[in-house]
C-alpha cells in the first residue's frame, strides 16, 4: 500500500538514487581498472576477460527484465534493499575469487544489483519529476560517468601510493553501497506515473511490445549502449598496453560526460531530444574513429574528448524520449531499454571486441622475435619433471605448447601465443625475459584493442539516418512534443 504523497521527500530520494548509481558506476570503473591485472594474474585470454566484463553488464539486463515491471507490486524499497545485498555479495565474491569462475560470478552478482538500481531509480526519478523527465534523468545519470571518475581516480591513486592489490579497488564499491542503503532505509516511495494514471500491467506490456516506435528505440538502444559502454569497458586495458594512462583517459571521458549531463537542459531545450540524439550520433562516429588511431597520450585525450561529447547524452536521452513519447510503457519500457542496452554490450559487444583484439593483435606479433623469446625462455625454464614455483611451471607449460605448435604446424598458435607471453610476464621469471615479452605483447594488444574500437563505428553511423529521420519528422509537425499519460485514451 502506498503511503501519503505528502510524506515523500523528492530531494532525499533523488540524492539516494544518485548515490546508488555511484555504486553502480564505481563497479564499472573498478572492473575496467582491474581487467589488465586479472588477465595477467590469472592468465586469462582477452575473450575470458571480455566475458567477465560482459557479465557485469548482461546480468544488469537480467535483473531489469525480471523486476522492472514489478516496481509497485513488489515495492521499490524492497527492490533497492535487494540491490544493496547483491552489491555487497558481489564485491566480496570478487575479493575472494581464486580464478575465472568466481571472477565471473562475482561480476555477475554485482551486475544484478546494478540492474535493480537502474530498474527502480529510472521510474522513480520520472515519477518524482513528471514535468522535466528528460532533464532530470540526464542529471540523475550524471552519476554514472561521475562515479566512474570517482572510481577511476581512486583506483589510480591506490596504484600511485603503492596499494596496488586489485582487491582493494573492488572494496571501493562497498562504500557508496553502505551510504545509499542508509539513505533509503526509512524513506517513503511514491507510486509510478502509470500506477497514478491507472495503467494496468496488460496496457503497459501492450505499449511496450506493440508500439512500432518502441521497437525501433529498443534496436537503437542496443547500438547507443554499445557505442558508449563497449569502448569504455576496454579503454583502460587497451591504452595501458600501449603505454598510455588508460585509467586517466577513462576518468577524463566520464568527467566530461558528467559535466555535460548536468547541463543537459541547455542542449535539450535548444535541440530537442531527437536533435540531441542526432548530434550525438554524428559526434560519436568522429570521436570513436579518431580514438581507434590514438597512439600517443595527447591524441588519446583529444579523441576521447570528442568521443565523450558524442556519447554523453545517449543513455539518459533515450530513456527520456521513451518516457515522454511512450509513457504507457512505464517502468517496463524503461527497464527493457536498459536491459537491451546492457545485454547487448555484455553478451555481444564486449566479448566480440575482445575476440577482435585477440585475432588482430595476434597478427601483429613479430613471429621471429616471439619464437626466439620462447626458445630462450624454454632453455631457462625447468623441464616438465623438475619442480618449480607454480607461476614458473605455468609459464613453462604455455611456452612449450606454443613451441610445439610452431614445430608441428609452422605457425604460432593464435590464443596460446599471447597466453604464453602473459604467463612469462606474470611468472616472476628473469627480468630480461619479462621485459622482452612485454615489449612484444604490449603493442600487439594495443593495436588489436584499438581496431576493436573501430569495429563499432559502422553501427553508430547507421544511427545518424534513424535519428535524422525522427528529427526531420518532428520539425515537419512543428517541433518535438511529449505525450502526457493523462491525455491518452
Amino acid at each position: 500500500m502506498s503511503e501519503p504523497l505528502s510524506s515523500v521527500r523528492p530531494d532525499r530520494l533523488f540524492l539516494a538514487s544518485c548515490v546508488s548509481l555511484i555504486a553502480t558506476s564505481i563497479t564499472f570503473a573498478v572492473i575496467g581498472a582491474i581487467m589488465l591485472t586479472l588477465k595477467q594474474e590469472f592468465r586469462l585470454t582477452n575473450l575470458q576477460v571480455g566475458w567477465i566484463g560482459g557479465a557485469s553488464l548482461w546480468g544488469f539486463a537480467v535483473s531489469q527484465l525480471l523486476f522492472a515491471p514489478f516496481c509497485d507490486t513488489i515495492g521499490m524499497r524492497r527492490l533497492l534493499r535487494l540491490a544493496f545485498v547483491l552489491h555487497l555479495a558481489g564485491a566480496l565474491t570478487l575479493i575472494f575469487a581464486g580464478g575465472f569462475t568466481m571472477l565471473f560470478f562475482g561480476a555477475l552478482t554485482l551486475a544484478l544489483g546494478n540492474g535493480l538500481v537502474e530498474a527502480v531509480c529510472n521510474p522513480l526519478v520520472a515519477s518524482l519529476y513528471p514535468e522535466t523527465k528528460t532533464v532530470k534523468l540526464n542529471q540523475f545519470h550524471v552519476w554514472f560517468p561521475g562515479g566512474i571518475v570517482i572510481g577511476s581516480l581512486l583506483a589510480y591513486g591506490l596504484d600511485r601510493i603503492g596499494m596496488q592489490a586489485w582487491q582493494l579497488k573492488v572494496g571501493l564499491i562497498i562504500v557508496p553501497t553502505l551510504i545509499y542503503g542508509w539513505l533509503m532505509l526509512r524513506e517513503t516511495f511514491p507510486p509510478t506515473e502509470g500506477t497514478r494514471a491507472g495503467v494496468t500491467m496488460g496496457q503497459m506490456f501492450r505499449a511496450t511490445f506493440t508500439t512500432p516506435l518502441m521497437l525501433l528505440m529498443l534496436a537503437c538502444m542496443a547500438i547507443t549502449a554499445s557505442t558508449e559502454l563497449g569502448p569504455n569497458r576496454w579503454v583502460p586495458a587497451v591504452l595501458e598496453s600501449g603505454g598510455i594512462p588508460g585509467i586517466l583517459v577513462l576518468a577524463w571521458i566520464n568527467g566530461l560526460m558528467a559535466l555535460l549531463r548536468y547541463k543537459a537542459g541547455f542542449a535539450v531545450e535548444r535541440l530537442s531530444p531527437t536533435g540531441v540524439l542526432l548530434a550525438s550520433a554524428i559526434v560519436s562516429v568522429i570521436g570513436l574513429y579518431w580514438l581507434s588511431y590514438a597512439e600517443t597520450t595527447a591524441v588519446a585525450f583529444a579523441s576521447a574528448t570528442v568521443f565523450a561529447v558524442g556519447v554523453c547524452y545517449f543513455w539518459p536521452t533515450m530513456l527520456g524520449f521513451v518516457s515522454e513519447r511512450i509513457p504507457r510503457s512505464g517502468a517496463l519500457g524503461l527497464g527493457l531499454m536498459g536491459a537491451v542496452g546492457t545485454a547487448t554490450v555484455g553478451l555481444v559487444t564486449t566479448p566480440w571486441m575482445g575476440q577482435i583484439a585477440d585475432r588482430i593483435g595476434h597478427e601483429q606479433l613479430p613471429a621471429v622475435e616471439t619464437a626466439a623469446l620462447f626458445q630462450d625462455a624454454s632453455a631457462q625454464f625447468p623441464s616438465e619433471e623438475a619442480s618449480a614455483p607454480p607461476d614458473i611451471e605455468v609459464a613453462a607449460g604455455a611456452v612449450r605448447e606454443a613451441l610445439a605448435t610452431l614445430r608441428d604446424e609452422g605457425r604460432l598458435p593464435e590464443i596460446a601465443t599471447a597466453n604464453a607471453l602473459r604467463a612469462i610476464i606474470s611468472s616472476g621469471a628473469d627480468a630480461q625475459l619479462v621485459d622482452r615479452a612485454s615489449a612484444i605483447l604490449g603493442p600487439a594488444d594495443n593495436y588489436g584493442g584499438r581496431a576493436s574500437f573501430r569495429s563499432i563505428v559502422p553501427f553508430t553511423g547507421a544511427l545518424i539516418l534513424v535519428f535524422g529521420l525522427l528529427y526531420a519528422r518532428d520539425r515537419s509537425i512543428g517541433g518535438y512534443r511529449a505525450t502526457h499519460i493523462e491525455t491518452l485514451e
